[in-house]
């Protein structure tokens, strides 16, 4: 009885731990942004009453509302356009087996070993050769920071490895019921598979509202750049003001936050593979 409160006890004093060192980034971020420039400098940690200043100063300093929508189109748009090519992907990897298929899938695997800063040359070289007849998907626009991005082969894993627990009576069901191959995909396989989504969606839509290294070297006007873009900026001037590159990651993190808290039990069933 004393080795199992022991083990108990320890387990609580482990997750504790861990979870104040996870969540004290998050509250300092916050407790900062109501603080002076100063006071972050010096490690104040306890809440200020700045806040509306160095919203003022930030909003009076640079760009924060394009910048949030270029950031919410660029990331809304190609998370649309990954989770429609993705889950066909992995929908006909899966359902339509062959060898072939497989030996083409095990090398979309190996490009996941392969670090994007190596593809970034080739990349901007093929963009600014594209940008010579059409300059609409060259440097310096969206399509170009949407593009290299729209697919990932852990994405098409994913979905994969998702329709796996896929009951496949389902679409035979649909096929005898006088559907097409895409009718029974769009009809019965993507409602079936919601909670997939919702995981590939929030990871998609992260992942391209976070993304900093490819549009900053794709994205050459201000009037472009996002919201990493952005506090990358304000954190480059000569005298940084703290309190304010502060504010602008609180505002920065909250549209990820609420997308994740509102999908969250979608995520995790979605993660674990469960299929309702």
């Amino acid at each position: 009885m004393k080795t199992n409160k022991a083990k108990l006890i320890f387990n609580y004093t482990v997750l504790s731990v861990a979870t104040i060192v996870s969540i004290f980034p998050f509250l300092w971020m916050i407790v900062s942004s109501t603080n002076k420039s100063v006071d972050v400098t010096q490690g104040r940690l306890l809440p200020g009453a700045h806040f509306i200043d160095n919203m003022k100063n930030l909003l009076n300093s640079v760009e924060l509302v394009p910048a949030l929508l270029n950031s919410a189109k660029i990331s809304i748009l190609t998370t649309i356009l990954s989770l429609i090519i993705a889950s066909l992907a992995g929908y006909g990897f899966e359902i339509y087996r062959s060898k072939a298929k497989d030996i083409v899938f095990n090398i979309l695997l190996l490009s996941m070993m392969i670090p994007f800063a190596a593809l970034m040359v080739p990349l901007f070289k093929m963009f600014g050769f594209i940008s010579q007849t059409f300059p609409m998907i060259g440097i310096d626009t969206m399509a170009a920071v949407i593009l290299p991005t729209v697919i990932t082969a852990f994405l098409i894993f994913f979905f994969r490895q998702s329709t796996k627990m896929f009951p496949v009576d389902i679409l035979e069901a649909g096929r005898i019921d006088g559907l097409s191959e895409l009718g029974v995909f769009f009809k019965i396989y993507v409602p079936t598979m919601k909670t997939t989504y919702a995981a590939a969606a929030i990871i998609t839509f992260m992942s391209s509202w976070n993304s900093y290294l490819w549009p900053l070297v794709i994205l050459q006007s201000p009037e472009n750049q996002t919201i990493p873009l952005l506090i990358s900026n304000l954190g480059s001037s000569y005298s940084p003001d703290y309190g304010v590159i502060m504010t602008a990651i609180v505002i920065a993190t909250l549209p990820v936050a609420l997308i994740f808290f509102i999908m969250q039990k979608h995520f995790v069933a979605g993660m674990m593979g469960s299929v309702k």
